[in-house]
């Protein structure tokens, strides 16, 4: 790309919003730091026309796209790539239309997720994902990695929660998918294409997303519980206890609790024992019955969530338990596990790992990756927390070593596939999975995934080298 092009896409979407040089440096490396790049520039649209205008000058060109939103991510995909265009979304920020009756939203990409939270919440609505990221991530990087969170076992991942889409095309032609419906069966599934592929078919500019009632109240504690196939079976007492209305059931042991309270000293245990096996339990109540104080200002839901935990404890299927008086106390709660990257990444080298399991499975993967951890490096730590839920485990390692590191990775893998798991829940492929994808995916989905991209991308130019290894490593 010339220097003729550059002052074209100035004059396409203005001056200022095409950065060169030090100005675009927050969007030169990931959020880990792990990845970086050298793009020619960045460029900030703010429109889904401005966005059609780049397209068409870089498929021109033949010039490199890599879409980025947030720039939370942890595998690389949005990361800079040297000699392409960075294109940021996060001007693209306007809530269109909220329509309480037929609960949904009109956003753009660049929508923070917590202004979303916040904007709605107006309307005694929510849209029902969250994760630690929330004040930075934004809805087209989630949309494009099909995230998920600590609310996935209620509402679902992003595909579940969006009804249409609007994405610029590599040529720069405007796909219009911003369907309302809830059913449509005419023809295939073009949204789901684009959800999740992480920036290789086109940039996501827009959704209808779906929103829920905001639960008028909440009964969170912190579980202990003699071990995973006990936490299981809680989460089935509990999910026919309450009608299905546990939002979150989230895992972590003991061994997270003392790197928290390593990077967090001022912090308070959940705890006055440790514990090994510890839950964050939330409970959601949408009917009026649950929600209104009682005579001694207690919450319905509060107390029956006590009565459910007070039945396992005289079981022997809980340990101990605190429960959440107060939004201060919640909040502490959530902290704690919203903390999640930064504990995991705080330490290097690591083998970032994010699978999903068959929830029967979970114990036996743990129980058989500390034996094949033994067996290639000893000296290795183990630091898990999961959205247990759903199956969704991130289990990190850090070796004693770097040239460690992949065959850990690989024996990661043998597990959960052995399993009839996934290398892969929430955090999508990027760069860092792209030699599980090569080992793992089976060869004639990588073939079906590789003719889509050349037909939807014959120039190659969206998020190159991302998602999908190249056909030379695998074919």
């Amino acid at each position: 790309m010339s220097t003729s092009h550059i002052e074209e896409l100035r004059a396409a979407i203005g001056s200022k919003y095409v950065l060169e040089g030090e100005a675009r440096g927050p969007w030169c490396h990931d959020w880990t730091h792990i990845y970086s790049g050298d793009p020619l520039a960045v460029l900030r649209p703010g429109s889904t026309e401005d966005v059609a205008a780049v397209m068409r000058l870089a498929h021109d060109t033949g010039t490199p796209v890599v879409p980025v939103s947030g720039n939370t991510g942890v595998t690389g995909g949005g990361c800079a790539l040297s000699g392409s265009l960075v294109l940021s979304l996060d001007r693209m920020n306007r809530i269109h239309d909220i329509r309480s009756e037929a609960l949904l939203v009109r956003v753009e990409a660049g929508v923070i997720l917590e202004t979303l939270h916040a904007v709605v919440s107006g309307h005694g609505l929510t849209f029902p994902m969250t994760f630690g990221a929330k004040g930075s991530a934004m809805i087209g990087g989630m949309l494009s990695t099909n995230a998920g969170g600590s609310n996935v076992l209620r509402y679902g991942n992003m595909r579940d929660l969006c009804l249409g889409i609007e994405v610029v095309l590599p040529n720069g032609d405007v796909l219009n998918l911003m369907s309302e419906l809830r059913k449509d069966n005419s023809g295939y599934d073009l949204k789901n294409l684009y959800i999740g592929a992480e920036g290789t078919l086109g940039v996501i500019t827009g959704a209808v997303l779906k929103l829920v009632p905001t639960p008028k109240a909440f009964a969170t504690a912190m579980v202990s519980v003699p071990g995973l196939s006990e936490a299981l079976g809680l989460l089935n007492h509990l999910q026919t206890g309450t009608g299905g209305a546990v939002e979150a059931f989230e895992y972590m042991p003991a061994a997270y609790f003392a790197r928290f309270e390593e990077l967090y000293p001022d912090s308070r245990p959940p705890f006055a024992e440790s514990h090994e096996v510890n839950l964050l339990i939330e409970i959601g109540a949408l009917a009026a019955r649950d929600a209104t104080p009682t005579e001694d200002g207690s919450l319905p839901i509060t107390t029956y969530l006590e009565e459910l935990l007070a039945e396992c404890f005289e079981e022997g299927r809980v340990i101990d338990a605190v429960i959440a008086q107060n939004a201060t106390q919640r909040a502490e709660m959530w902290a704690r596990r919203e903390a999640a990257a930064e504990v995991t990444l705080s330490r290097r080298p690591l083998v970032n790992n994010d699978i999903a399991l068959p929830l029967d499975q979970i114990e036996a993967f743990f129980s058989q990756m500390a034996e094949r951890l033994e067996g290639i490096d000893p000296d290795a730590d183990a630091l898990s927390v999961a959205h247990l839920g759903d199956g969704n485990i991130h289990f990190t390692v850090y070796p004693s070593g770097s040239s460690l590191c992949d065959p850990i990775m690989e024996a990661v893998e043998d597990v959960a596939t052995a399993m009839g798991g996934s290398f892969s829940a929430e955090h999508g492929i990027g760069l860092s999975k792209l030699p599980s994808m090569r080992r793992r995916k089976d060869p004639v989905a990588l073939r079906v995934m590789h003719q889509l991209k050349a037909a939807m991308d014959p120039k190659g130019i969206m998020n190159p080298g991302k998602l999908i290894p190249d056909q030379n490593d695998w074919g």
